[in-house]
């Protein structure tokens, strides 16, 4: 898995949870309270019972915030289909499902071609063991700590045992969680492993981003910080 030595902190707010009819401000409310990155949940009505948006909605943003990486968490059947698109569009990330994906190490390769860094998601119910023959192939791992497709669910504190698989396994790793994570569960998150922090509702909803994404940071800063003096 590439990555580089002692991962570091990125927080991404998922934009889904933000007010969708005035979207580039919003991204840029984001940016500019601190987030590293924007994590944009594509979803298609198949792999995920939701439908938001794709490609041309990407491509309308990159113009307008030319230097934000766009991670895009792609909740869709035939994840393949649209690597081009959205390279094309300008994303920076491409986080398929491995559930949603037969060929796996073509899908990989496909990503990796287009310029973009390959990102694997995986449901809360799917074994971290599914992923681990094709290590060599991704540069992220998302791990879902709610089912994928609706907004404002709990949080699954139980999958926080595939993040230290990962991250004791992986130490180079950038290990991605989203699904209810925000100040009450984001020292959990940390201490995991965790170093990149996908967070909706808890950042795009508080009267104060920065605030929220500072406390998030100092959390994971702490953890690595930590984890590097034990190793």
């Amino acid at each position: 898995m590439s990555g580089h030595t002692h991962p570091c902190c990125k927080i991404g707010p998922s934009i889904l949870c933000a007010d969708l009819s005035c979207l580039a401000d919003e991204c840029r409310r984001m940016i500019h309270s601190g987030a590293d990155y924007l994590h944009l949940d594509v979803m298609d009505g198949h792999f995920v019972p939701n439908l938001t948006f794709g490609h041309p909605i990407v491509k309308c943003l990159r113009p307008k915030m030319p230097d934000v990486y766009f991670d895009m968490h792609m909740m869709v059947q035939n994840p393949e289909k649209w690597v081009e698109s959205m390279a094309d569009a300008g994303a920076n990330q491409y986080t398929f499902h491995v559930e949603a994906c037969e060929d796996i190490p073509a899908l990989c390769r496909k990503i990796q071609e287009s310029g973009m860094r390959v990102g694997v998601g995986l449901k809360p119910g799917t074994p971290v063991e599914t992923i681990l023959p094709y290590s060599d192939l991704f540069d992220v791992v998302l791990i879902m700590t709610v089912e994928p497709g609706f907004g404002g669910q709990r949080f699954m504190e139980d999958m926080m045992s595939k993040v230290q698989y990962l991250r004791t396994n992986f130490p180079d790793l950038d290990i991605e969680v989203d699904g209810g994570v925000g100040p009450s569960t984001i020292d959990v998150v940390a201490e995991a492993g965790a170093n990149m922090i996908v967070s909706g509702t808890a950042i795009t909803g508080a009267t104060d981003p920065s605030q929220v994404i500072a406390l998030l940071r100092n959390s994971v800063e702490n953890a690595i910080q930590k984890s590097q003096l034990e190793r």
